[in-house]
């Protein structure tokens, strides 16, 4: 059996799944500081692989669908929101960034554009009380009394279910 640390990076495949969690093999890592070392460590490569960087060390890792999720929304009482995602970072939500993949999942960029991010459920389902149609029948986000159009992902590649 694979260990669930980080001497699993070198006994097992690592991979980061779409539902938000790390595993070795096929055996989730549960230990919430290995999981948290290791989003904390995501790098890619320039051919768009990606990576472990923990010091000297480093693992190659398959990532499933995109290397972040969004985990949970924080509204700031004030009409913005956070985004809370799985290496524990927090960053204002862009409505632009918003858009709508394969199977209705929501997605937005992080890291100042250079990543994808998948929301988990319960991110979204806190975000779809915001939901509304437009005359044009489109989902819009609401926000400070604005609506904000979703875009449809035309890259549905990163969103098979």
């Amino acid at each position: 059996m694979p260990r669930a640390g980080f001497y699993a990076v070198e006994s097992g495949h690592i991979s980061f799944r779409r539902d938000g969690n790390w595993y070795s093999d096929d055996e989730r890592i549960d230990n919430p500081r290995i999981a948290l070392l290791f989003s904390q460590s995501i790098r890619r490569n320039p051919d768009g692989t990606y990576y472990l960087q923990v010091a000297d060390e480093r693992a190659s890792i398959s990532v499933e669908d995109t290397p972040f999720v969004v985990k949970v929304i924080e509204e700031d009482g004030e009409g913005g929101i956070a985004l809370v995602l799985n290496d524990e970072s927090r960053e204002l939500l862009m409505p632009a960034a918003l858009e709508i993949g394969g199977h209705n999942v929501l997605y937005t960029t992080v890291k100042g554009g250079k990543f994808r991010a998948r929301f988990l459920r319960t991110a979204y389902y806190h975000l779809s009380s915001r939901f509304e149609s437009d005359d044009r029948g489109r989902v819009c986000l609401v926000l400070g009394g604005r609506r904000h159009p979703i875009g449809r992902s035309n890259d549905l590649a990163h969103s098979r279910d």
